[in-house]
């Protein structure tokens, strides 16, 4: 009996510990993921594909945000595969709402550079709502050219 109050009192410790790790920040992923693909000749009759994708991830409770991308590079001749090579990481975004709350996300980014983009790689749009209120928030980002993106939120109104 003595053997069963010690394994039920470490069970009891064990779900204490864990409790705060249940009030921690929630995440939600993007629900539109994308992936564009290039192809390229090389001296020596080499193929070079490159193929990128990327994601958001968002924190439902403060509205911060990781916009994650993945990239391969694979260079083949016409009997082998000579390299392959993978790249990839989240990078952080600031807030969309200033106070924590319940909030819901997407995004989408523009197509690669040789179709809608002007001013460089592109740029991407970003909208959030607060699930607890009739507020949502759309953000544009877009590369200028010279260096820093320019972004700006607004606020939607209803009618």
């Amino acid at each position: 009996m003595n053997l069963v109050t010690r394994a039920c009192s470490a069970a009891g410790l064990l779900l204490t510990a864990l409790t705060p790790a249940a009030w921690a920040d929630d995440y939600q992923l993007s629900h539109n993921q994308r992936i564009s693909c290039s192809r390229g000749l090389a001296p020596g009759k080499l193929n070079t594909a490159t193929c990128k994708s990327y994601t958001y991830l968002f924190n439902t409770k403060t509205s911060e945000y990781f916009r994650c991308q993945v990239s391969l590079a694979l260079t083949r001749d016409n009997k082998e595969v000579i390299n392959v090579q993978t790249d990839g990481g989240c990078t952080k975004k600031p807030r969309i709402f200033e106070t924590d709350g319940k909030y819901d996300f997407d995004a989408t980014e523009t197509e690669p550079p040789n179709t809608n983009s002007f001013f460089g790689p592109g740029g991407y749009s970003v909208w959030a709502a607060d699930v607890g209120a009739q507020k949502i928030r759309g953000c544009i980002t877009i590369s200028s050219g010279l260096g820093s993106d320019i972004s700006k939120c607004l606020d939607m109104t209803f009618q």
